[in-house]
Parts: C-alpha cells; structure tokens; sequence
C-alpha cells in the first residue's frame, strides 16, 4: 500500500521545478511602498525606476539598486561662525528643507547626498551672510534666506534636488557687541524723543502764534465793523439833523415865529447842557428867562403838528407869562 503512493523520480523533479518557478516569480515581484522610489540596476547599471504599489523585474538579472526618499526632508544647519562686511563676528545656524525630484540623479549624480546639501548650504550661508553689514544682517532675515534659497537650488539641481525652504534660525553676534548696541539703541531713542519734544514746542509756539494773529485779525475786523456801524449812525443823525434843520429854516423862511423860538430854544437848551456836563460847574444858576425857553418849547409841539399836517386841538395859544419888567 506504501507502494501505491510512492513517488518516483519524474514526480519529485516536477514538484521541485513548480517549486523553483514560483521563487523565480516571487523574486521578480517588487512593493515599493508610497513616498519611495527604488532603482533598477541591471548587472550594476541603471535602466529604470519604480513607483509606489506593484512592479515586476525580471529576476537573477534585474535588481533593486537605490531606495529613495521622495518626500520633503529636513537637514538641521548647525552654528557657524560669519564674519559681516564691517568686520562683525556673529555665529549663525538655520534649517534646509529639500525634495528629491529625480531618484535616479539623486543616486547616481552625488555621493552622500545629504552631507552635500549641508555643505553646500553651509557655504552660502557664510558668503550671503558675509557680504551684507551688521545691521543689515539682522534687519533683513528675509532677504537672507531668499538668497540662500536662490543660491543653493540653482546649485542642487543637476542632483535632482529641489530646495523648497532655507530658513535661518539665530543670528548671534558677541556679548560685547549686544551691549554696544543697547547703549547705541538707547542713544538713538534719547535722540529721537528730544527731537519729538522740540517739535512739540515748535508746532506749539506756531498755534500761538497763529492763535494770536487770528485774534488780532478778528479784533481789527470787530473795530472795522463798529467803526462803520458808527460813521453810519453818524450819518443818520446828521442826515435827521439836517431833515430838521431844513424843515426849521423853511417854517422862518416862511414868518412862523414858533419855529424862530424853537430854533433859540435849542440852541439854549443845548448850552446848559454843555454848562451842566462840564467837570468844575457844581452849581447852575437859571435865568429869570427861564420861562421863555418853556414857551419856546411849546412851539416845538405847534410846529411838529404843521409838519405832519394834524390840526392843534385848541385854537388859542397859551402865551408864557413874562417875567420881564412891564411897561
């Protein structure tokens, strides 16, 4: 019964030819796994390049040569000591990120990659950095790193390198030098407050004196305007004045005795006004014909009453008694 179930030369070749097949495929059958990139070297030279997921070579001839990593990396750029164009010494340090674009250029176009970039970046840093001043290295970081990052990616391509980002992380410069800028920063602050204060007093004194002239102006203004106010009233008065003067000098042009004793009554009327005002008359003595300028003023009223045409309500005229001597 062993027997029937023996196998026999041919069988166990078969068997071990089947066995021999499936290796030879599963040696041919490569995974390259995502953010990868595998070469292929065909008896030591470079033929081709796998992607991510499933490939087959064709096995015992082709194999797997560089495995690289085509997802962005970084490189830490450590301290280096940068002497400025004004004979500065400062220590700087900074971090590169790269890509690689091309895995076959990568592998077979620079030996130890990653030690390239870093010194490469390493070296521009040194000449960017050592062609600007002081004070222009640390004010325009930015223009730093955009230069390094032009520089050094023209220089990594033919690695088939791309440079994304260079960015510098510290600028040291010595103690002695950080003290002499604080005095300097504070000098300058001192300066520039002294200069802010004698604006102030400057833009101060300007207001006044712009203040002063406008009031001055508003003043000559005010005294233009009474002034003309006044010549006006003036005006009126003499022109009131005259109105009288004329209508007094037609009523005598005309005989009426009542405006020839309004006319001296005014007149009186007027000069013991102006005895009255005066400043050294303490005491006014009035004639005994006081009572004449009383009549003369009642003619006043029989005049006013003919300008305007109103007829006198009593035909009779009380006469002023007269305190003349009688005849």
């Amino acid at each position: 019964m062993m027997d029937s179930f023996g196998l026999d030369g041919f069988s166990i070749a078969l068997i071990a030819v089947g066995i021999l097949v499936i290796l030879v495929l599963f040696s041919g059958v490569k995974t390259v796994p995502q953010g990868f990139n595998y070469t292929v070297e065909r008896f030591g030279r470079y033929t081709r390049t796998l992607r991510p997921g499933l490939n087959l070579i064709v096995p015992f001839i082709d194999s797997i040569g560089k495995k690289m990593n085509v997802m962005e990396q970084v490189l830490d750029v450590p301290h280096q000591e940068v002497i400025t164009k004004d004979n500065a010494s400062v220590t700087a340090n900074g971090i590169t990120f790269y890509q690689v674009l091309d895995a076959a250029a990568a592998a077979y176009e620079v030996a130890n990659l990653e030690l390239s970039i870093l010194n490469l970046t390493m070296t521009n840093i040194r000449t960017v950095m050592g062609s600007m001043d002081l004070d222009e290295l640390l004010s325009n970081r930015d223009e730093i790193n955009h230069r390094l990052l032009k520089v050094v990616d023209a220089a990594v391509s033919p690695w088939g390198i791309k440079i994304t980002r260079i960015e510098i992380k510290d600028i040291d410069p010595p103690k002695d030098l950080v003290d002499s800028m604080g005095r300097q920063m504070k000098a300058e602050r001192e300066k520039r407050a002294a200069i802010l204060e004698a604006e102030g007093r400057r833009q101060a004194a300007i207001l006044q004196a712009e203040g002063a002239k406008q009031a001055q102006v508003l003043e000559a203004e005010g005294r233009r305007e009474a002034a003309f106010r006044d010549a006006e009233a003036r005006e009126r008065s003499a022109e009131a004045e005259a109105q009288a003067t004329r209508v007094v000098s037609e009523a005598i042009a005309a005989g009426n005795v009542q405006a020839i004793n309004y006319f001296v009554a005014n007149n009186y009327i007027k000069a013991l006004e102006g005895i009255a005002r005066s400043p050294n008359q303490k005491l006014l003595m009035l004639p005994v014909e006081a009572s004449s300028v009383i009549g003369a003023i009642g003619g006043i009223a029989e005049i006013a009453k003919e300008t305007f045409g109103t007829a006198p309500r009593n035909t009779t005229t009380s006469r002023p008694p007269s305190t003349g001597p009688q005849q």
